[in-house]
């Protein structure tokens, strides 16, 4: 599933290529990636002759701000891909559920072969916010707050780091990947709970998120063998190079060079080192 980091890259892109663009038609292929609206042409007739006005991320959501004060809001599921096409005649992927056709011409297109991810068309409030993610917890990236406040946070909850990490109401964006880059960057156990953690190691904790999310954006996110996710141009990521922890198991520890380990968690993969991190 693409997390915060490869959402970024694709709102970046996003904000380059689709921002002022008003959007001439939309054809919906599949109606299950449209599912809060009644049909697929109620969907699009929320979309046709509008303006894309900016583009915003919430965790794993993307917001494309709309000029009639709504917003087309985006979650990629496990397998969702934007992609950027300069012509309508370009081949369409097989598993193409959502074209959007602008007058300057080119079209995005919302590609999702498991069919888990979204598209839907909302108002938003005075700020530019959607009630429908309202639920999400701060933004790793985009939140501004201290680790005294994020150390109270944690220890306000006795959940194992791991899940905690991945809750989107405690912090918007993580998954299955960083949650394992992050633990192991600040030499935490995944079982940990969040109560356990010192100021210390609460320090080493909010550094680690930052710093792993920034050089995985700087990289443009991480593609695994199956390569679902690829940026908004077709283009694999490269920060599954970097990865200290994830998907290495009996491989040695980059860092203390004992071995690390699997363990199925919640029928989730859960990837560390015993030894260095406590």
């Amino acid at each position: 599933m693409p997390e915060l980091p490869e959402v970024e890259v694709v709102r970046r892109d996003l904000e380059h290529e689709v921002v002022g663009r008003k959007i001439k038609t939309v054809e919906v292929d599949g109606v299950r990636s449209v599912r809060r609206h009644a049909k697929g042409p109620a969907f699009a007739a929320c979309l046709v002759d509008r303006r894309i006005t900016g583009v915003a991320r919430r965790g794993k959501y993307l917001v494309c701000g709309l000029d009639n004060a709504d917003a087309l809001v985006v979650h990629l599921g496990m397998s969702g891909q934007l992609l950027r096409v300069r012509s309508a005649r370009e081949p369409r992927h097989r598993h193409t559920h959502v074209v959007v056709t602008f007058t300057q011409g080119g079209q995005l297109r919302f590609v999702d072969p498991r069919t888990f991810g979204e598209m839907f068309v909302t108002p938003t409030d005075a700020a530019g916010w959607v009630i429908e993610l309202a639920h999400l917890g701060p933004d790793p990236l985009d939140a501004v707050h201290s680790w005294e406040q994020f150390g109270a946070r944690l220890a306000a909850r006795t959940t194992k780091l791991k899940p905690l990490l991945m809750d989107q109401r405690f912090l918007a964006g993580l998954g299955n990947i960083y949650s394992d880059e992050i633990l192991w960057a600040a030499g935490l156990r995944w079982d940990r709970s969040g109560d356990s953690v010192r100021d210390p190691e609460v320090r080493r904790l909010a550094l680690a998120i930052t710093e792993t999310l920034q050089e995985a954006v700087k990289c443009r996110g991480s593609s695994l063998a199956d390569e679902q996710y690829v940026d908004l141009f077709g283009r694999p990521g490269g920060f599954q190079r970097f990865h200290n922890v994830y998907a290495r198991e009996g491989l040695a520890c980059p860092r203390c060079r004992h071995v690390i380990v699997r363990e199925r968690v919640g029928g989730r993969s859960t990837f560390w080192c015993p030894a260095c991190q406590t």
